[in-house]
């Protein structure tokens, strides 16, 4: 079940998106670039970012997470076969070696409650 967003939460989520959605653009962007002629980690950084951002929008799983991992968690699902298919062309066991590393984080995170919405939310410090 989808917990209701308050409109304080809903206001700063649109507000922010004003401003990280150019500044994504222009991130892609350097990325390009430094793919043909820069630094390999920062690359390596930005792509990271990319898939947890198309994790969490696309196949609905943990911003905190990459799409291989979760294709791992969900390899009875046929977009998860897929993924995994796909990935082992390039790298043996690739979504299990991902999930193998990424679990731990995703199991802290949700012990925590890290997850959780903290925008419009009042609690007792």
């Amino acid at each position: 079940m989808h917990k209701k967003i308050n409109l304080q939460e809903r206001l700063a989520g649109a507000l922010l998106l004003c401003a990280i959605v150019p500044l994504a653009v222009l991130g892609y962007l350097l990325i390009v670039v430094h793919g043909l002629v820069g630094n390999a980690d920062r690359i390596r950084q930005g792509v990271h970012a990319l898939d947890h951002f198309v994790n969490a929008t696309i196949f609905n799983g943990y911003a905190w997470e990459s799409v291989s991992s979760h294709a791992w968690r969900e390899r009875d699902k046929k977009w998860a076969k897929f993924i995994i298919w796909l990935t082992g062309k390039f790298q043996k066991n690739h979504c299990e070696r991902c999930n193998k590393r990424e679990q731990k984080i995703v199991d802290l995170i949700i012990k925590k409650q890290l997850h959780q919405q903290n925008i419009g939310i009042k609690k007792d410090i």
